[in-house]
């Protein structure tokens, strides 16, 4: 049990989230479909209370002399991928959203998915939803291309 901690802390790290989880718990010889698992639910922990709070707490620290440089970074980050959403999708922010941080790229992950809709005031029910879809296309994504990787190494 104790050698899942490292994948399901990692999932949990904004920006490297899943996306690097799931390769590390391939290399470390764990088996597929419970470190796909814990590597799930690890991405998910942190997404109510980035739709509640980190828009709020961004915004407050935004303006303060030690972090404000860094929160505005999250906030433009946020920012931009509400941008892209609703410039791509329109109306179709819901699919738009699971498809964000459903293709494994850098920077489209659960944590700046969920702030995005937090900006965009997409309601809870539906980001959660949105963000749990595209976590587990995601997982799937990252799961073949590290089983695939490291059988060939």
């Amino acid at each position: 049990m104790k050698q899942y901690l490292i994948p399901f802390f990692v999932s949990m790290v904004p920006l490297i989230e899943l996306r690097g989880a799931i390769p590390i718990a391939q290399g470390m010889g764990l088996p597929i479909l419970p470190s796909y698992i814990v590597c799930i639910i690890g991405n998910m922990i942190p997404v109510p209370f980035i739709y509640l709070f980190a828009r709020r707490v961004l915004e407050w620290g935004s303006d303060k002399p030690m972090i404000g440089k860094f929160f505005t970074f999250c906030l433009e980050k946020g920012r931009k991928g509400g941008k892209k959403l609703t410039e791509k999708a329109g109306r179709g922010t819901f699919v738009a959203l699971l498809l964000f941080v459903g293709i494994p790229l850098p920077g489209t992950g659960a944590w700046t998915g969920t702030l995005a809709a937090s900006i965009l005031d997409m309601d809870f029910k539906s980001t959660i939803v949105a963000v749990m879809l595209g976590v587990l296309l995601a997982g799937v994504i990252m799961m073949t291309a590290s089983v695939v990787g490291f059988s060939l190494i």
